[in-house]
């Protein structure tokens, strides 16, 4: 797994949090030949339901080097953070400044780091073992998305890439599933999150859309929505737009710094 992630220039995280199992696409970095993400504090919220302690991290992107498939591993996840960024800059950031063009513009350098400090902080999760390694199909469609289910209390959840011809919003609808690799779905009623994303070729838009709700059957049923599949990548952002998400991007990550701070006692520590 270390080898694939460390190839692949953007992947997925999943868990099984507070309020059910859920995912977000992440920039693959290795720690110690260990697969590790580093999220910048606008995801602290989404760190918070991190309760069980373990998680997947799944290589399913289409523009992954892995032709063949994809590739997840689960096991236990080591969560710190890193509110100097101090561990981040040393271990991690030329990683991600190659395959991250925004942490290219706003960290290559001491004055760039210096001018975007609230992109510095981060929250340092790393898959200290892994504990199942599977195959699965990588996303090759715009229908396509990770389906992340509570297989347990305490346990990472499942993941399987699966497709739909529709993917309705409306809450109780249902959207028919078929998993890619050929398996029946056999869902139980079980909480499941569906999701996938996609990004610009400057990555200033990385953008995900989801499904919740629960898997019955070979089905979906929606309890919540955001976003809808797209054949084509975001195009990159015009001047205005820019100025916008990067505005948006500063407050998100700057919030996350001060609550970070906040619960520690004081700035900076981590």
């Amino acid at each position: 797994m270390v080898t694939v992630w460390r190839r692949s220039t953007a992947a997925e995280m999943c868990w099984t949090g507070t309020a059910g199992p859920a995912g977000i696409p992440v920039v693959p970095l290795v720690w110690d030949d260990l697969p590790c993400v580093a999220l910048p504090m606008a995801h602290l919220d989404a760190v918070d339901t991190m309760t069980s302690g373990r998680a997947a991290f799944a290589v399913t992107d289409p523009g992954s080097e892995e032709a063949s498939g994809g590739l997840v591993a689960s096991g236990p996840v080591d969560i710190r953070f890193d509110l100097e960024g101090a561990r981040f800059v040393e271990h991690l950031l030329e990683q991600e400044i190659v395959k991250h063009p925004p942490t290219r513009l706003r960290a290559d350098g001491l004055m760039a780091r210096r001018e975007n400090w609230w992109w510095v902080p981060r929250v340092l999760i790393t898959l200290t073992a892994e504990e199942e390694v599977r195959e699965i199909p990588a996303r090759r469609r715009g229908e396509d998305a990770l389906l992340v289910r509570a297989v347990g209390t305490g346990a990472a959840p499942r993941v399987d890439t699966v497709t739909a011809r529709a993917w309705p919003e409306e809450p109780g609808a249902e959207a028919e599933l078929w998993r890619r690799d050929g398996a029946a779905l056999q869902g139980a009623g079980e909480p499941a999150f569906a999701f996938a994303h996609r990004n610009s070729p400057d990555f200033e838009r990385w953008e995900r859309w989801y499904r919740s709700g629960r898997a019955e059957g070979e089905a979906l049923t929606v309890v919540e929505a955001t976003g809808s599949p797209d054949q084509e990548p975001p195009r990159p952002y015009n001047l205005l737009e820019r100025f916008r998400n990067h505005r948006d991007v500063v407050r998100a990550c700057k919030e996350g710094v001060a609550k970070a701070e906040a619960r520690a006692g004081h700035p900076g520590s981590g």
